[in-house]
């Protein structure tokens, strides 16, 4: 028997690990030994995922508390699965699922039964972060359609901005010096410029 070891993630730093804490605490993993990511599961490169898989060596025992733990993209779920049970040589137990359990039915049946589950688990992972980002798309177009605007409000401008204008229309000054006259960066006053330049020409 090897060490024992614990994984935790959550998707961003507000979340809160502590379920996912309390279920491995009643496996005597050292603290130590317990992993933990706040980062998305759409991918494998996490920085306590990787320590923990440099660390995890053969008859090393791994609890996570479900399989989107662990990850959301059907393939990669799939493809550390086999690098940790095979390559590795170390048991996974997902406290969620006890079918996913590699300590039990080492032989052909329990193989495929585990794999088998494996499969439809991490489909199901993935098969949800992909209904959550097109609920995201579509919340965002409906949004955008009732006329809500995302990201930094525009900085309204100012009749000083209309008469920088016109002097750099007619050359004189530079679009530097206009800009700098208005107080706003060079991209600024071109990107103003020319949304102003469309609406008087509509």
């Amino acid at each position: 028997m090897g060490s024992v070891y614990g994984y935790v993630r959550v998707s961003s730093h507000d979340q809160n690990e502590d379920r996912q804490l309390i279920a491995l605490s009643e496996h005597n993993i050292p603290p130590s030994n317990i992993y933990i990511d706040k980062q998305s599961g759409k991918d494998f490169d996490r920085p306590s995922y990787k320590c923990l898989v440099r660390k995890l060596r053969k008859d090393d025992l791994l609890y996570i508390k479900s399989i989107d733990r662990l990850g959301r993209n059907y393939q990669e779920i799939q493809d550390q699965w086999r690098i940790l049970t095979k390559s590795k040589g170390i048991d996974i137990v997902v406290l969620d699922m006890p079918l996913l359990d590699t300590r039990r039915g080492k032989d052909l049946m329990g193989t495929f039964i585990s794999d088998l589950v494996l499969q439809v688990l991490s489909f199901v992972a993935e098969n949800e972060r992909l209904t959550i980002r097109q609920r995201q798309a579509e919340g965002i177009a409906a949004a955008r359609a009732r006329g809500v605007r995302f990201g930094r409000p525009e900085i309204p401008v100012d009749q000083e901005f209309y008469r920088c204008y016109q002097r750099w229309r007619e050359g004189q000054i530079t679009g530097t010096e206009a800009a700098s006259i208005c107080h706003m960066p060079p991209s600024t006053f071109y990107y103003k410029a020319k949304n102003y330049k469309d609406s008087i020409n509509f």
